[in-house]
């Protein structure tokens, strides 16, 4: 018997085959009986007439319970009103493994008891259009770079060089070498590698020890980090736009179903296109200001603060040219004011706050030497780095642009933790 993905079912109309999945509904009048099935693919209705199939595929009817996983065999018929827009009519159906007492069952559970069973939870049909929306961003992330000419670079994941605070780091000794670091971003290495190949990206999973609790942070996650050589700080604002654009406009396209069952308005996500909105960062404070914030020039953005500046605006919004004293020591600096360095954030509407950091890099070899002087950091720990300013030294740029941020707001999340499938928050290390 042909054995066949419910998402292919519609090439197999009016013939008989196999399908295997998990039952998420089951209802019987007694005669005739009706079960949801899903295998990850999609949903299939079974109907299962007690006059046509043996007495005992009819008793294991009583047995299908929330997750009984089963293999049924019987026809394939369209039918519009059913889950998925097909039925099979059932003639043989056998039990692989039974489900007793599913934790999760169609009631209202705390947050806390979810994630406790995340394992579980991951099977819902929510979850799984986060999942798919989740699949179909990084796909257009490697799409979009592939498209234009940039080459994949794996960066390490442990490291003796730190990108940003060096309070944000999980170390661990490392053999006789002393301390390593799980990386903060491979940026530092997608500059190298912009030297051999000009147009780079690095995509991994990146950690800060931060002990934040905001709906926006995890401790661990996932960032995309192209570099550009040549690039300087605006280009590199026109990349991320374009960018941004690309993979917001396929994913709405792409993933209707899912976004209807995460019951997302795409109004908002549709007008996400090329040129966004740009304003300065002592423009923003000013604006800020007349808004009713106590934002001072000086400080860092906040989350309050970014999300009542991006409320002033229909799509995404660049706050550029930061003061250097808030921002990391290999941005470049701001040759029209020295207080401020070639920066942007690139800011989501709808209180999303920060998706992509970005910056030229500095790359005059003195000022960096200077820089890293200044925030205290082990010169020798980036000899390497210093290299790319002593052996044809040329202006780059770059960004980053963290998944689970931009997951949360594609599908309109209230907090990022259900965008990844196992989270990993300051209080949160099981399953």
């Amino acid at each position: 018997m042909t054995t066949v993905r419910i998402e292919a079912l519609g090439q197999h109309t009016d013939t008989v085959v196999t399908v295997q999945g998990w039952v998420s509904t089951s209802r019987s009048s007694g005669k005739l009986a009706f079960v949801v099935l899903r295998d990850g693919t999609g949903l299939l209705q079974l109907v299962i007439s007690k006059r046509d199939v043996p007495e005992e595929v009819w008793g294991r009817i009583a047995g299908l319970t929330q997750e009984t996983s089963l293999a049924a065999t019987g026809t394939v018929r369209a039918e519009a009103r059913a889950p998925g827009g097909y039925e099979m009519h059932v003639t043989d159906l056998v039990v692989i493994g039974a489900s007793t007492e599913f934790p999760i069952q169609p009631k209202e559970h705390s947050t806390q008891f979810l994630f406790e069973h995340r394992h579980l939870w991951l099977r819902s049909r929510r979850q799984v259009a986060i999942a798919k929306v989740r699949n179909e961003v990084i796909k257009a992330i490697r799409d979009f770079f592939y498209e234009r000419g940039f080459t994949l670079v794996d960066t390490p994941i442990l490291t003796g060089s730190i990108g940003e605070q060096a309070g944000e780091l999980f170390a661990t000794d490392y053999f006789d070498l002393g301390k390593a670091y799980l990386a903060q971003t491979g940026q530092l290495y997608v500059e190298a590698a912009a030297a051999a190949l000009g147009k780079v990206y690095c995509f991994g999973p990146t950690f800060r020890a931060e002990k934040s609790k905001t709906r926006r942070h995890l401790t661990e996650f996932w960032m995309v980090e192209p570099e550009v050589a040549f690039n300087d700080s605006a280009a590199n604002m026109r990349l991320q736009e374009d960018f941004v654009s690309y993979i917001v406009g396929r994913t709405i396209e792409a993933r209707k179903e899912e976004l209807k069952e995460l019951e997302r308005d795409t109004t908002p996500l549709e007008r996400v296109q090329a040129p966004f909105h740009r304003i300065s960062y002592t423009d923003a404070v000013a604006r800020l200001n007349t808004l009713g914030s106590d934002m001072e020039w000086g400080k860092d953005l906040g989350g309050d603060d970014e999300t009542l500046l991006a409320q002033q605006y229909d799509r995404p919004v660049f706050v550029f040219n930061y003061p250097k004293g808030v921002k990391a020591f290999y941005m470049k600096e701001n040759p029209d004011d020295p207080r401020t360095v070639l920066n942007n954030d690139c800011l989501a509407p709808e209180g999303y706050g920060e998706i992509i950091g970005g910056s030229q890099r500095e790359d005059d070899y003195d000022r960096l030497l200077a820089r890293i002087h200044e925030q205290g950091l082990d010169p020798k720990a980036y000899d390497w780095y210093l290299d790319l300013r002593r052996y044809g030294t040329f202006v780059h740029s770059g960004f980053g642009l963290g998944v689970e941020r931009t997951v949360a707001w594609i599908c309109g999340l209230p907090h990022i933790r259900e965008t990844i499938a196992f989270p990993r928050q300051i209080h949160r290390l099981y399953p």
